[in-house]
């Protein structure tokens, strides 16, 4: 079992930044790959970022590639997404996600077995 709980999101203007954070606990923290998914009104849940068990590897979609970055703390059992340059684009609800399976870039919701609880971010313009 893995728990993930998540940093508070906000609101924020176009063009600012923001991290949220996302806390683990239960199995060992480098079993599994982190994901970031969000989900805005009305639309399919979409992959943001994945990073696998060792940190080494990242995957974008091309709608947040040079604007977002994942990445773990192991000493800290945290996951965090740094997001820069927000568009309004960006609002919707961010989930942060545990897949035990270190295959690559897997951005399928479906692949991933354990969720944090959601934070609510939205950039105004």
């Amino acid at each position: 079992q893995v728990q993930l709980v998540e940093s508070r999101g906000g609101l924020v203007q176009a063009g600012d930044s923001l991290r949220l954070s996302c806390t683990a606990s239960g199995r060992t923290f480098s079993n599994y790959a982190m994901g970031w998914f969000r989900q805005a009104p009305g639309k399919e849940r979409e992959f943001v970022a994945r990073v696998s068990w060792s940190g080494s590897n990242t995957y974008y979609p091309n709608s947040v590639k040079g604007r977002f970055t994942i990445s773990r703390d192991y000493a800290k059992n945290t996951c965090y997404l740094q997001m820069n340059s927000l568009k309004p684009e960006d609002t919707a609800v961010y989930y942060c996600a545990a897949d035990l399976r270190d295959w690559g870039g897997r951005i399928s919701p479906a692949e991933y077995a354990y969720w944090g609880q959601g934070t609510q971010v939205t950039v105004s313009s």
